[in-house]
This record gives C-alpha cells, structure tokens and sequence, in this order.
C-alpha cells in the first residue's frame, strides 16, 4: 500500500492546513524532506492505543478515525482527522504510549516524521517550539470548546455546529444544485452520533427536522447541506 509520492492533490492539502503553512519555508523544508508516506485501505489500522509512540503524523487524504473502546467493549469515536492536520506529537513529547486507537475511515494517506528525525528538527529549528505551543493551544481551545458545547447546547444547536464543520472540511459542490454542498466524508448515523455524545435515533430525529426545515438532504450516500446559513443560524440561536 505504501507509495513515496504524494499526489498533487494529497501535497496541497498538507501545505495548504493553516498550522503547517505558517511555518517558515525552511522548517516546512526540512520536515518533508525527511517525511514518508503510507497509504491504507478503509478501517485499515494506523496506531493502536498502548504502541509507543514512533511517527508524528500528518493525514494528507480521506480521514483518520481516532476511537477508543469502552470496558463493556463498545468502540466510541472521539473525532477524525482530516487532511492538512498533524496529530500523534503528545505522546512523542511526554514519552508515553498511546491513548487512543487511529483507523483509516475511506481510502487514506498518511504523511510520517520518525520520532528520531521529530526530535533533530526540534534541536535544529527554535520555531519549531514555538509552532508546536501553537498547535497545542489551539487543541486546548477546541477541546474547551468541545466541553462547553456539550454542557451548554441542545443536541440540534451542536448537531448544526458539526456538520457546518463537515462542510467546511469535506463539502464538494453538488452537481445537480451550485449552491448546495455535499458532505464528502460518508458517516453512519450511529458515527455522527458519537461524536455528539448522543442516540442514533435522537440524531435522526434531529436531522429529519432539519431536512423537513430545507436546511440539509438525507441521501442514501450521504448528506447534502442545502443551506449553511439555516445550518449556522440554529447553532448560534439554539440554546
């Protein structure tokens, strides 16, 4: 499945995510010239929870599912890692093992730093600190974000904020309607679900209001947000 190229598409979606073009031409340089890619099938597995922690690693195509299991054995999805985001650096930094389970969610492509290189690029570029306190604050946020959503907004109000967030992220241009967006990563209701912290008949209560308010399209292949602004204005007046 490896492939040491990545396509045009793959490397414009790693230099194009706002973290790493912000980062000066030389370090950019210096972390892809040692930089690798693998490739994997659907469900295929990337890093299991207890590895140690050997790859910093970009998703440069399709999505990165980063899961764990309850101790009844339920597996509960956290979030997915799209194209242009870095992750699996914690681990590398505080030298413990990791916590979470990473699957490939459709065909996906990985861009790896070995930790050995990470930790060069470290010694060799001051920036590199400081983009990394960056990138870790930003998480932070997100994360208290993530916390005071949960504990805040009705399930439509955070259901409307993620699939704007979808579509920021994977939406393509329907070709039948310009103006409506496809959501171009396939979820089942039960993965959307768990990212919200809720039942997967709640989130298709949820969502066929939504449908009946013309604001999304339930399609057997996916969703079809028809419009952002309806989307954007319920997670901003639901509370």
């Amino acid at each position: 499945m490896d492939d040491p190229i990545l396509t045009i598409e793959e490397r414009e979606a790693i230099n194009s995510g706002r973290w790493f073009s912000s980062l000066s031409p030389s370090l950019r340089h210096d972390i892809l010239r040692c930089a690798y890619v693998k490739r994997y099938k659907d469900g295929a597995l990337i890093c299991a929870r207890g590895d140690p922690p050997e790859e910093w690693i970009a998703c440069a195509r399709g999505a990165v599912r980063v899961s764990s299991t309850s101790i009844s054995g339920k597996q509960i999805t956290l979030t997915y890692v799209e194209p242009g985001i870095w992750f699996g650096d914690v681990a590398i930094f505080d030298g413990d093992r990791r916590t979470h389970d990473a699957y490939a969610h459709g065909d996906t492509t990985i861009l790896c730093v070995a930790k050995t290189d990470f930790k060069k690029i470290l010694a060799s570029h001051v920036e590199f600190y400081e983009a990394m306190l960056r990138l870790h604050a930003r998480r932070i946020r997100q994360l208290y974000g993530l916390v005071e959503d949960l504990n805040t907004l009705p399930l439509r109000a955070r259901l409307a904020k993620q699939l704007v967030h979808l579509v920021r992220s994977y939406g393509t241009p329907s070709l039948s309607h310009g103006d409506e967006m496809r959501i171009g990563l396939q979820l089942a209701q039960e993965e959307l679900a768990q990212l919200l912290g809720a039942s997967r008949q709640r989130v298709n209560q949820e969502l066929k209001a939504m449908e009946r308010e013309d604001a999304i399209r339930i399609e057997p292949g996916g969703l079809v947000v028809r419009d952002r602004t309806a989307l954007m204005r319920i997670a901003e007046t639901d509370k």
